[in-house]
């Protein structure tokens, strides 16, 4: 790095990271490994300039090629989701959620998205985001009996209240959504239909997720999860989208810029470029499979230890896992599995009796470390782990070695 000359302690605090990263399971559900290629793109000259405005239309001169490169991201994005339409500059998941606000709703509109406790995001409604001081938020939830979505009670709740828009996505949901259930729910009322896929995009791209383009009229998502690129956001209009307001495309540019953003990071948009390109590949399609492979193997086996999994297992990349029959909460758990080398994050359960920040679960994944070439073998020795120091938590030194061992036969791209 020429940067350990300059900044020798910024240097060693990276270099510890790495090797952090190297020596531990990350499996946070929403976290992966991105490709030296990504990195590059993202490390390089394109950090340099504002690109304020659109491909062909910028504030700014000598932006002929960060033309070419936003261009090219746009049109990869719109082949491999299969819509007409996409906007590439929102930072992150979290603003491309605020933008589309922006676009449709005046505040104080209503709007419904699942709760949070429930396995929703914060930009769907939940009271201390924006999403829930700014517009009347009406949240869906789980079934108390099954944990599942239960759409009759969905459909019902969305009959009354009428929502302007409806959100669709989670951060902590096992299944599969009904795409197609929902747009019926939004058609039935007239509201427009949002599937926040952050979680899930890679999968869909793979062709091991049910997508929800033909049945929802925007999409969003983030760029890295399961699709393993920069953090960075996208919004998108479905034909469906186009056909009940053509004019959304030119809503929703003009809310990310000028309204909510100035320059876009063309350094971010070239690195999600050449995520969206390995995403193509047929390796790619391979990967997300395996993450499938992986996620039930690993919640079959942690079944097999007496875990209680919320829905009883998954259809995705993520686990949710209540701990209360353990004796162990999500707090106590996320700290002993660390000191194992296994990175979890404590999560809240549907109806949880805790307190999120000692809540009764803990949500896990298998996206980085399939993305290190880890199959279902190995799923069996981190059931085997994660069991051995929750019955004995003074065996977590024994464990971090082992974790350690494994990682040397998986390094990180």
């Amino acid at each position: 790095m020429n940067f350990k000359k300059i900044d020798s302690q910024i240097a060693k605090l990276i270099e510890r990271e790495r090797e952090r990263q190297e020596t531990t399971l990350e499996m946070i559900p929403s976290e992966n490994h991105t490709s030296a290629a990504v990195r590059e793109a993202l490390g390089s000259v394109l950090t340099d300039k504002y690109a304020e405005g659109y491909p062909g239309k910028r504030y700014y001169a000598g932006l002929e090629f960060y033309d070419k490169i936003e261009t090219l991201c746009q049109e990869r994005a719109k082949k491999l989701f299969g819509v007409p339409y996409v906007n590439v500059q929102p930072y992150s998941g979290s603003p491309a959620n605020q933008a589309v606000y922006f676009a449709l709703l005046e505040p104080g509109d209503t709007v419904m998205g699942m709760s949070l406790p429930h396995g929703g995001h914060l930009t769907h409604g939940w009271k201390v985001s924006f999403s829930g001081k700014y517009y009347n938020s009406i949240q869906y939830g789980v079934d108390k009996e099954t944990n599942l979505l239960n759409y009759n009670e969905i459909e019902k709740l969305a009959k009354e209240v009428k929502p302007k828009l409806i959100w669709v996505g989670a951060t902590a949901y096992p299944r599969f959504f009904n795409w197609e259930k929902f747009g019926e729910i939004a058609d039935l009322i007239g509201a427009y239909l949002a599937a926040d896929i952050a979680h899930i995009a890679g999968l869909i791209i793979a062709g091991v997720h049910p997508s929800p383009v033909p049945y929802v009229h925007i999409i969003t998502t983030t760029t890295h999860k399961t699709l393993r690129g920069p953090r960075g956001g996208m919004i998108m209009v479905t034909e469906k989208g186009l056909s009940k307001d053509p004019e959304l495309p030119k809503k929703i540019d003009k809310t990310v810029f000028p309204g909510l953003q100035g320059g876009p990071h063309e350094n971010n948009i070239a690195a999600i470029a050449v995520c969206l390109k390995e995403a193509s590949s047929p390796a790619f399609k391979k990967y997300g499979k395996q993450i499938i492979k992986n996620s039930k193997a690993l919640a079959s086996e942690i079944l097999k230890y007496g875990f209680n999994l919320i829905t009883g297992g998954t259809d995705n990349h993520l686990i949710l896992i209540d701990l209360r029959n353990k004796g162990i909460s999500g707090k106590e758990a996320q700290i002993i599995l660390e000191k194992s080398g296994i990175t979890i994050n404590k999560n809240t359960i549907p109806f949880d009796p805790n307190p999120p920040f000692n809540p009764s679960g803990i949500r896990l994944g298998t996206p980085a470390i399939t993305t290190r070439g880890m199959k279902e073998k190995e799923m069996k020795k981190i059931a085997f782990w994660i069991n051995e120091v929750f019955s004995n938590p003074k065996s977590y030194l024994k464990v971090r070695k082992e974790v350690k061992k494994l990682c040397k036969k998986f390094p990180l791209p």
